[in-house]
């Protein structure tokens, strides 16, 4: 039977199967990602992080940003050192499940963006030839582990 790599345990923690390599990846990401939200506020792959609140009235989205910015950022930062913190661990507490949802979807978004990720770029058989074959299997990992992440939450929730 394949075994998801999260679940819930009775205590209502969640227990974390990883390989040694999957942990080093969830451990070297966030600081990849930190790197660039620190570097350059411009680039295109963090506009999904940050869409705009106000596209029609240029003014309002400045003014928002001002105002708004430092807490968007804080908040990415504190989930990616949350990862990064809590990648060798064997559980994870509500809170820290919570916070990697937050983190994986961040990274999936800007890698997918760098990637022009599209639906059938995602549906589509990973082709090894492909130059960006690492990539998008790192990506289609986030995917899943993010999935699995969600789902061992939702357990949680009584079914209809």
């Amino acid at each position: 039977m394949f075994r998801l790599p999260i679940e819930r345990t009775p205590e209502g923690d969640f227990l974390l199967t990883l390989s040694g390599d999957e942990r080093e990846l969830l451990r070297a990401l966030p600081g990849q990602l930190r790197s660039l939200l620190e570097a350059d506020p411009a680039d295109p792959a963090l506009r999904r992080l940050f869409p705009p609140a106000y596209e029609e009235d240029p003014e309002s989205e400045d003014e928002y940003r001002r105002l708004m910015r430092e807490e968007l950022l804080n908040g990415r930062r504190a989930a990616l050192e949350i990862v990064e913190s809590t990648a060798g661990q064997a559980r994870l507490s509500e809170e820290d499940v919570h916070a990697w949802i937050g983190a994986l979807n961040d990274l999936r978004l800007v890698l997918g963006t760098r990637l022009d990720v599209t639906e059938e770029v995602y549906e589509a058989e990973l082709d090894p030839r492909d130059p960006r074959a690492p990539e998008l299997a790192v990506y289609g990992y986030l995917t899943w582990l993010q999935d699995s992440l969600v789902s061992a939450v939702a357990d949680a929730f009584p079914s209809p």
